[in-house]
């Protein structure tokens, strides 16, 4: 499915007016369970891969929707954001087969810390145009730097001038090392809640000093990817991004949360641009996280399944069973 954007989306890396998606149903007992790959080729991950690899292992899923657990040993660990889809249908079928919303089969609160609205990388005065412009009922922003022309901290100054939302920034690999350090510290007074991933995540790898002598805690998203990847993080980074389409949906994410609590890391719970289904999916476990960037259903023209209830600045789960979102 092709999810139209309502306006051209730019981070460092690139710019885009649609996403492509993959969705599918499981169905059990007459009940369906939706489900959705979000894959990006910054992932090595293609509508395409993610399509032949639900095609080839759909019958690996057996007869018990329940049996959660050796499902998802069955598949091959690759191709996540397709094990994603899988893993969010079936969470989603579980829901609906017992009555209940996933928050409640996790045994989770239908709570969540506000989601930040992002605003994409643009010149300064138009960035801080924009976030002039933010629905009031967003209660925090994420700007995107890692322009490569000297002016991100010209960008964060123009945005803050324009508004006193909570920011975090998101520079998506954009800088080289020799100038994070400094671009960090000259970011300290702007209030900025965290940094997300200021480096190459090869460069990001075993550099401590950073996360020694940042003003602003360091989060990292390309560096982390599933459970395997989060104790390495913590030697070079103060909190984690989760994403259910990259770690390869809800149960790996929980677990991602779990294992970060015991290192002491932060967690954020992000996403792709991804519609109802995917951003519920996110919704139901917001609870466990600290920060919130929920926005990928809000930034397409259409959301082909609604259902996630926008309160406050907060991506509320639904309380019908399962995801609680259906076809529009």
């Amino acid at each position: 499915m092709t999810l139209k954007l309502a306006e051209t989306f730019v981070i460092s890396r690139s710019a885009r007016d649609e996403e492509e998606v993959v969705q599918l149903t499981l169905t059990c007992s007459g009940v369906h369970g939706h489900g959705e790959a979000a894959p990006v080729d910054r992932y090595d991950e293609s509508p395409q891969s993610a399509l032949a690899y639900i095609e080839e292992h759909a019958e690996a899923l057996g007869d018990d929707p329940f049996a959660l657990e050796e499902i998802m040993e069955r598949l091959p660990p690759r191709e996540f954001a397709a094990r994603a889809a899988f893993d969010i249908a079936l969470h989603d079928l579980q829901g609906k087969l017992l009555g209940r919303p996933v928050y409640q089969l996790l045994g989770l609160r239908r709570a969540g810390p506000p989601t930040t609205w992002t605003i994409w990388l643009g010149d300064p005065d138009d960035m801080a145009r924009r976030a002039e412009k933010v629905d009031p009922r967003f209660k925090r922003l994420k700007l995107k730097l890692g322009g490569r022309d000297g002016l991100d901290i010209e960008r964060v100054r123009a945005v803050r001038g324009a508004t006193g939302l909570p920011m975090q920034v998101d520079v998506n690999e954009g800088w080289e090392t020799a100038e994070a350090l400094d671009n960090l510290q000259q970011l300290a007074p702007f209030d900025v809640q965290y940094c997300e991933q200021p480096l190459a995540a090869d460069a990001m790898l075993g550099n401590e000093q950073l996360k020694r002598e940042s003003p602003i805690p360091i989060y990292v998203d390309e560096n982390c990817h599933t459970l395997g990847d989060v104790a390495e993080c913590a030697h070079f980074a103060h909190g984690i991004n989760v994403k259910l389409a990259k770690s390869g949906g809800i149960r790996e994410g929980v677990r991602m949360v779990h294992a970060a609590r015991a290192l002491g890391l932060g967690c954020m719970l992000g996403c792709m641009i991804e519609s109802g289904i995917g951003i519920a999916a996110g919704a139901h476990i917001a609870s466990l996280f600290d920060h919130i960037d929920l926005d990928g259903n809000i930034l397409i023209a259409r959301d082909p399944f609604p259902g996630v209830e926008f309160v406050d600045g907060v991506q509320m789960p639904s309380e019908l069973p399962g995801l609680g979102v259906a076809a529009a």
